[in-house]
């Protein structure tokens, strides 16, 4: 199969979809790969490293889209790229559909075939290939809430861990997931005041186990988070419904609540947020603010840590990539169903539910 892969496009996104190990492993297994000049360089793969690794060097994505049958990203394609897309094409990338009907709309014109990471499966039930992103983001969002905390920032001016004979800054964390244990994980490092709420009662009897005296949990009643908020420091919003849209668990008479000067990051934006107040935001002007709470609303955090990124993103994705090249798109996703709860569209229609009902667009 001819896997192509283009230059990530979007608002300051360096990761990139396929790093020269994989192209070596494709290679490897009798696959073309063609990527797009410097299409690896803002995390300093360059194309001499793709070239040793067996990939072919084309000049631009018209190029790409052109000439390959598969085309492996990072981000959602941007409206250029959609309009590249073709019948032909098996498109693998994160997509998050729920929140853009106009990307949906577009990519069901294109006629392509659409399988997204963050709705693949494992046999347990969890998100493998979206898992590596949530504890980039996860981790990120404890680094990012205390930046934003500093006075200069704009913050209430509140260290995390606070000091001695100084009380640590209260850590509100919603959602007990990968994302919301990956930032209780650094939140706890810095020795803050940590509670992470969830609906899961056996989610939060494991996250007890897991954390100890470490950090509180509480089950996520909306008058229990109301209360919360009112004394919190950083409010971390780590909810995910896979492929629906996030529910909205904070709403805007609760941030109204809330201290002037506190931050909330809200790493559920890529599904359309789960502040009422929260609309997405790039990382060169990553924040806003509501009734004087300062709201980080990245749609893409983990670019801001690329190379991370994007070697966690590949080690997830790469057996899936392999398989879709060497049995083709139908064949693998009927030997896999885990594989198969990835696709959201294809023949022009919506195939995956929460998708089709987060837009309310048929399912096909």
């Amino acid at each position: 199969m001819r896997i192509g892969v283009p230059t990530e496009i979007k608002n300051n996104e360096y990761r990139v979809g396929l790093t020269p190990a994989s192209v070596r492993e494709l290679t490897a297994a009798g696959h073309e790969v063609l990527v797009q000049t410097d299409a690896g360089m803002g995390v300093d793969f360059s194309d001499a490293d793709y070239i040793s690794s067996g990939a072919r060097i084309v000049a631009d994505a018209a190029a790409v889209f052109a000439d390959a049958e598969m085309i492996v990203k990072v981000k959602e394609p941007q409206p250029s790229e959609v309009a590249m897309l073709r019948p032909h094409h098996l498109l693998f990338t994160y997509l998050h559909l729920a929140a853009d009907k106009p990307q949906a709309e577009g990519l069901m014109v294109s006629g392509a075939t659409a399988i997204a990471y963050e709705t693949v499966t494992a046999s347990d039930g969890t998100l493998p290939l979206l898992k590596p992103m949530s504890e980039v983001a996860g981790r990120m969002a404890v680094q990012c809430g205390a930046h934003y905390l500093e006075k200069h920032q704009g913050g209430r001016g509140v260290l995390l861990g606070g000091v001695p004979g100084v009380a640590p800054a209260k850590v509100v964390i919603l959602g007990g997931g990968v994302a919301g244990v990956n930032a209780a994980q650094m939140a706890v490092g810095l020795r803050a005041d940590v509670t992470i709420y969830d609906i899961s009662n056996r989610r939060l009897a494991e996250l007890d186990m897991a954390f100890g005296n470490q950090l509180k949990t509480a089950f996520a009643s909306s008058s229990a988070i109301a209360a919360a908020l009112r004394e919190a420091h950083l409010v971390i919003g780590a909810v995910l419904v896979p492929g629906a849209a996030a529910p909205k668990l904070v709403t805007r008479e609760m941030i109204a609540s809330m201290k002037r000067g506190v931050v909330v990051v809200d790493i559920a934006i890529d599904q359309g947020g789960c502040f009422e107040t929260s609309h997405a935001t790039t990382h060169e002007d990553p924040v806003f603010t509501v009734d004087g709470v300062i709201h980080y609303c990245v749609a893409n955090m983990p670019g801001a840590v690329a190379r991370t990124s994007t070697i966690a993103l590949n080690n997830a994705t790469l057996p899936f990539a392999l398989r879709l090249a060497n049995m083709g798109a139908e064949a693998a996703m009927a030997a896999d169903p885990h594989l198969a709860n990835g696709l959201n569209i294809a023949g022009g229609k919506i195939r995956h539910a929460a998708v089709a009902e987060a837009l309310g667009l048929p399912l096909g």
